[in-house]
């Protein structure tokens, strides 16, 4: 009997076995693997890890602490500011505007329990070596 032939274009189910654990530990205590993916962002994670150790940093601050451009500093800024994590502040000094930001409480603790995870994911590779 002849083989039932298959479509170039068909999707072949995957036939690996399943893995089974070996003794994988969660991250956090909240038993997470999950970061959270609004401050995993290269340029983002560096806007809040700098705010928390500067109470208040200009627009241009950042963009030359970071190397980034005024572009993608705004972006990324403002997606911050719009999930509560920083907040902004536009006014004048003499004719020149001037934009500054701040960390707030709930972007410190965004921090705070992203750099606990990664720590738990750190110590949790380097024990298994």
């Amino acid at each position: 009997m002849a083989r039932p032939r298959v479509a170039h274009n068909s999707v072949k189910p995957d036939r690996r076995p399943a893995r089974r654990g070996r003794g994988v530990r969660p991250l956090s205590a909240e038993g997470s693997w999950e970061f959270d993916r609004l401050i995993h962002e290269q340029i983002r994670l560096g806007i809040v890890s700098a705010l928390a150790v500067n109470d208040v940093l200009s627009f241009n601050e950042l963009k030359k602490l970071l190397g980034v451009t005024d572009g993608n500093l705004s972006v990324h800024a403002r997606k911050l500011e719009e999930a509560g994590y920083v907040s902004c502040s536009k006014f004048f000094a003499g004719r020149m505007p001037k934009t500054e930001y701040k960390l707030t409480p709930a972007g410190r603790k965004a921090l705070e329990t992203y750099l606990d995870r990664m720590e738990s994911l750190i110590h949790s590779t380097k024990s298994r070596s």
